[in-house]
């Protein structure tokens, strides 16, 4: 791709990860639309190319198994992009089913009341029924421990790679030019507003600039003057004063050899299976060691980087602290690798969910899996102009699954007025006492 920039262009979107080439794909659209521009008003520019951050190595999970209501109507809009071209996406929509004991009924229940209420259908099974679900779909499921069951029928996975591929594609297809290897060094200020964003290859003129920049978020928000801490109220009455204002975490996902056909019983491509046991210990099939005293895995069937038939999966990622290493990012960066402990935990705790998984512990591929993301005060996306002109999509890592955020905030651009999926999501919340969570939520997953 050319890195001969334009002098200026209307916008500037940073970051081509999901959320930027959703958002300039989608504004371009918005633009011939209204008669407003075109594709060409609109351009990408990347440090290093498409997918080059966490949405190239995303394990590829879209499902909408969230506490905070507001994401819902998000991840309506995101099925909506996904189901727009499929095929040139990557999505499998198979569905997700999310698997848990008694103690998780009433937030199922709550879930699924306000997902059906956004037209996302899904439906909760409890006690028996929930056993007789999953033994149908997965015979040899041991549902000992499993009392209730969520089942989202729109959900799915997708290549991440291909979907990279995918939006790119519809970008061109639009007149949207996206430079890869252009590296951010400021941006020039003129009363509040930002006149030009300067990089290695030149400075270019905008009106406004949308950043979408995943674990590189904290350092073009300290670019722009940002504060490092906030005071943050919560909707239940807490407050946290000079609390951090991006938090890393470090992912843990990896991959599972498996040669035999991962099907259902009747022979299909199964749903994405989350399940959270919170008193059922993960132990080591092998030693008998206790590795967690909580269970808490999510699995699928593997998809392009792996290099023989298997499975991909995680766990509940692991919290860094307000600074981190993002260079180099993923798997290139030894800091930040999954744990060895992770080898023992997903091969074992995969055994002790379905008959077929037990033995598999040398089937463990063992290779780099690593990923940082920089989450949010209180680990909820924020969409909302930081500056007279400048959006930031801030997606606190929820972002792969999230194709519907471009939809919606390339609506917001090109209409000139709000959008009410993206309200919630304003930064005002944190001085208004609207934080979501609490002080004491410490669950990156919200």
């Amino acid at each position: 791709m050319s890195t001969t920039l334009p002098d200026g262009v209307k916008y500037v979107v940073v970051g081509a990860g999901i959320h930027g080439l959703s958002t300039a794909w989608h504004l371009a659209m918005e633009l011939e639309a209204k008669g407003a521009g075109s594709g060409a008003d609109v351009i990408v520019i990347d440090k290093s190319g498409p997918g080059a951050g966490a949405s190239g190595i995303a394990c590829g999970c879209v499902r909408n198994l969230y506490m905070t209501e507001p994401l819902h109507a998000i991840l309506r809009h995101s099925v909506d992009v996904w189901m727009y071209d499929p095929v040139a996406f990557g999505f499998q929509q198979v569905g997700y089913i999310s698997a848990g004991e008694a103690n998780q009924a009433e937030d199922y229940e709550r879930m699924v009341k306000s997902q059906n209420g956004v037209g996302y259908p899904s439906e909760v099974r409890h006690g028996k029924d929930a056993k007789d679900f999953l033994k149908n779909i997965w015979p040899d499921f041991n549902t000992d421990k499993i009392e209730v069951v969520l089942h989202e029928k729109l959900s799915g996975y997708a290549g991440t790679r291909q979907a990279i591929r995918g939006l790119a594609g519809k970008c061109e297809q639009h007149g949207v030019r996206i430079f890869s290897g252009v590296e951010v060094e400021g941006y020039d200020r003129t009363n509040g507003a930002v006149s030009a964003v300067r990089t290695d290859h030149g400075t270019i003129r905008c009106d406004a600039v949308i950043l979408a920049l995943g674990a590189w978020t904290p350092k073009h928000w300290e670019m722009l003057g940002g504060a490092s801490t906030l005071d943050v109220g919560y909707r239940d009455g807490s407050r946290i004063d000079g609390k951090d204002m991006w938090t890393y975490w470090r992912l843990l996902e990896g991959e599972l050899y498996f040669d035999e056909p991962y099907v259902t019983r009747e022979g299909y491509n199964p749903p994405v299976l989350h399940v959270e046991l919170m008193n059922t210990p993960v132990i080591d099939e092998r030693t008998g060691r206790e590795i967690s005293d909580n269970m808490y895995i999510y699995w699928k069937n593997g998809n392009e980087r792996m290099d023989r038939p298997g499975l991909q999966g995680g766990t509940m990622p692991i919290r860094i602290g307000p600074e981190a290493s993002v260079e180099p990012y993923g798997h290139d960066n030894p800091e930040y690798q999954a744990d060895p402990w992770f080898a023992d935990y997903m091969p074992s705790a995969m055994g002790y969910l379905m008959g077929r998984f037990k033995g598999q512990r040398s089937n463990f591929r063992e290779r780099p899996n690593g990923g940082i993301g920089a989450f949010t005060p209180d680990n909820v996306p924020i969409f909302d102009w930081i500056a007279d002109n400048v959006y930031m999509i801030a997606d606190s890592n929820h972002g792969f699954k999230m194709t519907g955020v471009g939809k919606l905030v390339a609506r917001h651009l090109a209409r000139g007025h709000e959008v009410e999926e993206l309200k919630p999501f304003a930064f005002s919340r944190f001085a208004e006492g609207r934080a979501y969570g609490s002080g004491t939520t410490n669950c990156p997953w919200v």
